[in-house]
């Protein structure tokens, strides 16, 4: 009985962190996003010749660098679109802490599907 006390509060436990983990990454992101276009409406120069938008990742941490807005925006996307990837990372040890081998497959299952959607995105 003491063990499913133990494992109930670590799952409250896990269940604030990954609550956390959407919050700080939801902030962070709008607050780089806001950087970006507060760069941008104050030079009004995107960083970039034409309408060129980074969109690979080395070009986006290049960018950001060197300071270029569009780049810093993109970050901030990237981040927020990375956020919910972290929890399901987190969600993947909350149902192997309870034993639930099934959700852990389907899970990580889940991971994987969103990884390769990602590097699908990145490479084309």
């Amino acid at each position: 009985m003491e063990s499913k006390k133990a494992t109930a509060n670590e799952m409250a436990q896990v269940e604030t962190v990954i609550g956390r983990i959407l919050q700080v990454g939801v902030i962070v992101s709008a607050i780089i996003m806001l950087i970006g276009l507060g760069m941008f409406l104050t030079t009004g120069y995107s960083g970039y010749e034409g309408e060129f938008v980074p969109r690979r990742m080395a070009t986006i941490l290049t960018g950001t660098w060197q300071l270029r807005p569009y780049a810093i925006m993109m970050l901030g996307v990237y981040c927020l679109i990375l956020t919910p990837v972290l929890r399901v990372v987190v969600s993947i040890y909350a149902f192997y802490k309870e034993h639930d081998h099934l959700y852990v497959a389907i899970t990580t299952l889940v991971l994987f599907i969103l990884i390769a959607a990602l590097l699908i995105g990145v490479h084309g």
